[in-house]
């Protein structure tokens, strides 16, 4: 098995292609397909043989060479099974940036979330509101949309609903569950309708996940910490798919990591660290709809232990070449496990 070190996890983005605003509808954004496996219906592609002249790409598994093929996000259902689980994260961005201004006039910005323990600059944070509000009644009140550090505008009233999926439930994350947010209710209609089924966890996306990896050395990172939570009927569902033959199609990598914790832990609710990078082994998730991520973060991690490391890269070549959209507001890519 190969070392990784952070470097291998870099690559050139060019500033331009960083999304600053959201598709105008949501599933009519770029979906890049990279699995091998033709969708329903239609035979497997011949692979190039050993020696041939046709093109090759990085990413062979099994001797199929296989191309990335551009399509556009509301195609997902035709790429899906009948009996297949979709695993959302139903967690709901709360409005977790405050400004505020000291007594000597000082300007003050305050992000409310959950930070890695080494982090210096800690404080509790106490609410005192004169209506009687609970936290998150004073923050939906008082509070800002909490856009990633790359969005380089303030938030708006757009953002207050697009940087939410049509399904959040639960509040608590500071950071919306981003692959989520290209399904609209038009979709999860046609996806019912093709009789694929859906179950939710819960994973609130913390501040750490902006968290920048300062180790050459991937095994020395101390992945932040984030509250899940896998419900009964998801576990059932989960289950049910798994006898079927279905295959669980994870939303987000914070699915993924709820998902994976839950099997590596036994515990359906907890806080989880885990830190998923080439080599890991996964149980539950076949299938993960993702957007595009930051270089050398542990998120380009996890889809590669996923996908295969090469397999990865050279999709995100092409996803550069091809002028997708990165990042939150950006364009996805729908992945399939690689055999061990």
């Amino acid at each position: 098995m190969r070392s990784f070190t952070l470097s291998d996890f870099d690559f050139d983005l060019p500033a331009e292609l960083v999304a600053q605003h959201p598709a105008a509808e949501r599933s009519a954004s770029r979906l890049l397909d990279g699995t091998t496996s033709p969708p329903p219906g239609r035979p497997k592609a011949a692979s190039t043989p050993s020696g041939g002249s046709g093109p090759r790409e990085a990413g062979e598994r099994g001797g199929l060479a296989p191309r990335p093929t551009d399509r556009i996000f509301r195609a997902l259902p035709s790429l899906l099974r009948p009996g297949d689980l979709l695993v959302f994260n139903d967690t709901q961005v709360v409005k977790a940036r405050l400004f505020g201004e000291k007594p000597t006039g000082g300007k003050l910005e305050t992000l409310l979330g959950r930070w890695p323990e080494e982090n210096g600059a800690l404080f509790r944070f106490a609410f005192e509101s004169p209506a009687g509000e609970d936290p998150y009644a004073l923050m939906a009140r008082c509070g800002h949309v909490p856009l990633p550090p790359y969005i380089e505008h303030g938030d708006s009233e757009d953002d207050e609903r697009r940087y939410q999926t049509v399904f959040a439930r639960v509040p608590g994350a500071v950071a919306a569950p981003t692959a989520a947010l290209h399904f609209d209710e038009a979709l999860l209609a046609e996806l019912d309708a093709r009789g694929v089924q859906r179950a939710n966890v819960t994973l609130h996306v913390g501040a750490g996940t902006f968290q920048p990896v300062k180790t050459e050395n991937i095994a020395e990172h101390t992945m932040h910490a984030e509250r899940y939570d896998v419900p009964p009927a998801t576990q059932q569902a989960i289950a049910d798919c798994h006898a079927r033959g279905g295959r669980i199609v994870a939303v987000g990598t914070t699915t993924v990591r709820t998902l994976e914790s839950w099997a590596a832990s036994g515990q359906a609710q907890g806080d989880t660290q885990i830190f998923i990078t080439p080599g890991f082994r996964f149980r539950h998730v076949d299938l993960l709809i993702t957007n595009f991520h930051l270089p050398k973060s542990t998120l380009m991690m996890l889809v590669s232990a996923l996908a295969g490391y090469e397999h990865v890269m050279a999709l995100y070549a092409h996803a550069i070449r091809e002028r997708y959209r990165f990042f939150s507001y950006g364009d996805a890519m729908l992945l399939e496990r690689a055999a061990p």
